[in-house]
């Protein structure tokens, strides 16, 4: 199972510029002229208006809200700090920035836990002492079906501790580098690549000329139709994409307003062969927080508890 039918978000309460994390993700960027009273109430209605489109399309969505008395700018991307496996393990991974580390919160994994058998926790958090950061699906984009993880290079990725938790999980990793028009490594891996059932999105043009051989080569291998999008595109957060299922087995590819508007025909067609085609505008997500569809986005990938603890 490539695409999970229940996933979970969180509401952007405290949404705002990070400048702990601008430093080493050049998607953000600061817009002086919007007040964070503002940014935040623009932030909310994107992230209401995304919810609701997924669960007009049946999509199973569980929402929970921000940390209360925490500064957590960025807790509207939860899909770095966990990640739930369909063997029963749930993940807990160490992040680069203090701010980020008040969003990994037991009480949500409990909560979840309720609905779907949790068989293992693995909490990486203590990881953040050795300076070890990998932040959950944003630094590895994992192919489900054929046991094989992604990751590039990034003060967000560590290569050794990447390593650790493809033993831990049983997949095969492979590592990488990947670099934007400064020369500065992509801050996540699923900024540039996206993985669903049956194909793959990547930005080939990032790819370090050491390594992009070896990557192509394995999507191919897996069987995957491999749809390259443009430097550019990728700025647009065209490899920032997820797929779903709802509950009646029907596939989505969700995605934003602008990741869509940026694809050519040319790219679309293939991707509608795999899934339906969906998106919203999270402009001022995407400007200010520097993520985008699939960074707001946890997959649940967990077996169903077969008696549901109320």
């Amino acid at each position: 199972m490539q695409a999970p039918s229940t996933v979970f978000m969180v509401k952007p309460d405290h949404f705002g510029y990070n400048a702990e994390t601008a430093q080493s993700n050049a998607f953000q960027k600061e817009i002086l002229i919007c007040k964070h009273d503002d940014c935040r109430r623009q932030a909310l209605e994107e992230f209401h208006l995304f919810v609701e489109l997924l669960k007009s399309h049946k999509i199973d969505v569980l929402v929970f809200d921000s940390p209360r008395g925490k500064h957590a700018p960025d807790a509207v991307f939860p899909n770095n700090w966990v990640s739930f496996h369909q063997d029963g393990k749930v993940v807990l991974y160490p992040m680069l920035t203090e701010n980020r580390r008040v969003e990994r919160r037991v009480e949500i994994v409990n909560e979840i836990g309720k609905r779907f058998q949790v068989n293992e926790i693995i909490d990486l958090s203590t990881e953040e002492e050795n300076g070890r950061i990998l932040e959950g699906t944003g630094s590895m984009v994992f192919d489900l079906i054929n046991k094989i993880a992604y990751a590039n290079e990034s003060t967000r990725t560590n290569k050794h501790l990447f390593y650790d938790v493809c033993q831990m999980l049983g997949y095969e990793g492979i590592f990488f580098r990947a670099f934007d028009d400064n020369g500065l490594d992509i801050y996540h891996t699923n900024v540039l690549l996206t993985i669903g059932e049956g194909f793959a999105i990547i930005c080939k043009a990032v790819l370090d000329s050491n390594d992009s051989a070896n990557v192509i080569n394995s999507l191919q291998g897996s069987g995957l139709e491999v749809i390259n999008i443009s430097y550019e595109q990728m700025k647009h957060f065209a490899g920032n994409m997820i797929q779903l299922k709802n509950k009646e087995g029907h596939s989505y590819l969700v995605m934003s307003k602008s990741a869509h508007d940026i694809l050519e025909e040319k790219q679309k067609n293939p991707l509608s062969k795999y899934a339906n085609l969906i998106y919203s505008d999270l402009k001022t997500i995407e400007t200010i927080g520097g993520g985008s569809a699939r960074c707001m986005i946890a997959g649940i990938y967990l077996p169903l508890r077969s008696i549901t603890i109320s």
